[in-house]
């Protein structure tokens, strides 16, 4: 009998036939009732009775994995039950979607136990089907259920960022301007998702890979298929990386080929402008006998003669292929 009642974002007893019925007890248990398959109770982890409740109800180790303050996906065996870590992309309203949500549950025969800190909607989502009548008939299709539905959500958002590395490429090879910021901005996106999702594709493997009557055959084939989409997932992640990277050098080669051209342009142009600043300047010495002093046209003729030795030089350059 547990001293500490606590509660539960949901929490039903399931049958065969996918039926939920809401559980009212506020001490709940982790046995189902005799009619269910199993019982799942679904925990806010920003309630601060969870963690008195998990140290009553749990084993220790199970307890503490699932009231971490930082997780990193995992699937081990623990007894008889099952310790998931598993994380999901976090589609909240004004969030990003790297900024990936965790998910923790401990696993037995006839009992799951998730918790999050932030809204899970592929958790939400068998939430809605209990509510309706259509649960998971077992554990196994529990996990093949959740299992399909983060890594759906986490496809969706690696082919948005596919979508728009795309996009950055045809503006590159258009010629068209592309701010450095946008390409470290999608960099920054695919490397926080991809510190998430090579470990939870390991996770995914073990579970795929699970031996025992916890899950059953039909639930670890579609885990399997589960676990090969999350494969592909981090693989088009691992391109999408790579191309960006080659966009981003793409963008610092065109920098470089500017300031060469620029730094070329200044050159020539001071390659001109200094005899003719050293002629301008001989002209201009204030000292006694220099001619055209006391000629009325002088300065006209030096103008004159400034302009010809410019156009010399800048044909001289252009005859040399330096322009």
């Amino acid at each position: 009998m547990s001293l500490t009642s606590i509660q539960p974002i949901c929490a039903f007893d399931v049958d065969s036939d996918g039926h939920a019925k809401p559980i009212t007890d506020q001490e709940y248990d982790l046995a189902p009732d005799e009619q269910s398959s199993y019982r799942w109770i679904h925990l806010d982890l920003n309630d601060p009775k969870i963690k008195v409740w998990a140290a009553e109800k749990l084993p220790e180790i199970a307890a503490s994995a699932l009231l971490q303050s930082e997780t990193r996906p995992r699937c081990d065996a623990l007894g008889d039950g099952m310790i998931l870590n598993l994380r999901g992309v976090n589609l909240n309203p004004e969030a990003s979607p790297e900024d990936m949500v965790s998910l923790r549950l401990w696993v037995t025969p006839n009992c799951i136990i998730s918790a999050r800190l932030r809204k899970v909607w592929a958790i939400d989502t068998i939430r809605q089907g209990a509510l309706s009548g259509k649960a998971p008939v077992t554990v196994g299709a529990f996990m093949a259920e959740l299992t399909h539905g983060l890594s759906k959500r986490i496809e969706g958002v690696s082919l948005e960022l596919e979508d728009n590395t795309d996009d950055l490429e045809e503006m590159a090879l258009g010629g068209h301007k592309i701010q450095p910021e946008t390409v470290a901005v999608l960099r920054q996106t695919v490397i926080k998702m991809r510190r998430f999702l090579n470990p939870q594709r390991e996770a995914l493997d073990a579970l795929a890979n699970w031996n025992g009557a916890l899950i059953e055959e039909t639930a670890l084939v579609l885990i399997r298929e589960t676990c090969n989409r999350s494969r592909r997932s981090v693989e088009a992640l691992d391109a999408t990386r790579e191309r960006l990277s080659v966009i981003q050098d793409h963008i610092d080669a065109d920098r470089a080929q500017a300031l060469t051209r620029n730094g070329y342009l200044l050159s020539v142009v001071a390659a001109i402008f200094l005899p003719l600043g050293f002629l301008t300047g001989l002209f201009g010495v204030n000292v006694g006998g220099m001619p055209g002093v006391e000629a009325p046209n002088a300065f006209w003729t030096l103008t004159v003669a400034s302009a010809v030795t410019g156009i010399l030089l800048y044909l001289v350059f252009k005859f040399s292929k330096w322009l």
